[in-house]
C-alpha cells in the first residue's frame, strides 16, 4: 500500500470517491445533484488540490482505495486559533473491501503532521460513530462548547 497526497491525475477518481462517501452517508442522490456534482467536482479540484485542499490518498498498486480531505481556511486569528488556520476533515472514505485494516489512521497521521508542519493551529470533523473511536486514537477531542452548532440552506 502506498501512502500519499493525490495529484492533478486523480481527480476523477476523487471525484468518484467523493461521491460514492456521500451516496454512503447520505443516502441515494438525485440524478440532477448526482450530475451537477459529477460535472462540477473536477474543475473544484482543479483550483484547490493541494492549495487549500489537500487529500491523502492510499493506493493499493495504482487504485485509490482509501481517502481523507483536509480543508485549510485562514481565518482572522483569534486565541482559540492562534495562527488564523484552521482545518476541516471531510470526505474519509475506504471502499468496502479495505476497511479495517488501518489505512485511515495511517492518512489521519499524514495529515496531522502536515498541519503542523503548515502552522494550522486546529482541525475540526464531524466523526459517525464508526469512525469515532479512530479519531480519539489518533488526538481529536469531544468539542463542548458554549455556543450552538447551527447552519442555513441557501440552496
Amino acid at each position: 500500500m502506498i501512502f500519499d497526497k493525490a495529484t492533478i491525475k486523480d481527480i476523477g477518481v476523487l471525484t468518484d470517491l467523493r461521491i460514492a462517501y456521500l451516496n454512503e452517508d447520505l443516502g441515494v442522490i438525485s440524478d440532477e445533484n448526482l450530475e451537477l456534482m459529477q460535472a462540477s467536482l473536477p474543475s473544484y479540484y482543479e483550483k484547490h488540490l493541494n492549495k487549500d485542499l489537500m487529500a491523502y490518498v492510499a493506493r493499493d498498486e495504482m487504485d485509490i482505495v482509501s481517502c481523507a480531505f483536509l480543508l485549510i481556511v485562514e481565518k482572522p486569528m483569534s486565541p482559540s486559533f492562534i495562527t488564523g488556520k484552521t482545518g476541516t476533515v471531510l470526505n474519509v472514505y475506504t471502499k468496502p473491501e479495505y476497511r479495517k485494516k488501518g489505512y485511515v489512521k495511517k492518512l489521519m497521521t499524514m495529515m496531522l503532521e502536515d498541519a503542523r508542519a503548515e502552522s494550522v493551529s486546529i482541525i475540526e470533523l464531524k466523526a459517525t460513530e464508526d469512525g469515532y473511536s479512530l479519531y480519539k486514537s489518533v488526538g481529536f477531542e469531544d468539542v463542548v462548547a458554549k455556543y450552538y452548532n447551527m447552519k442555513i440552506v441557501l440552496r
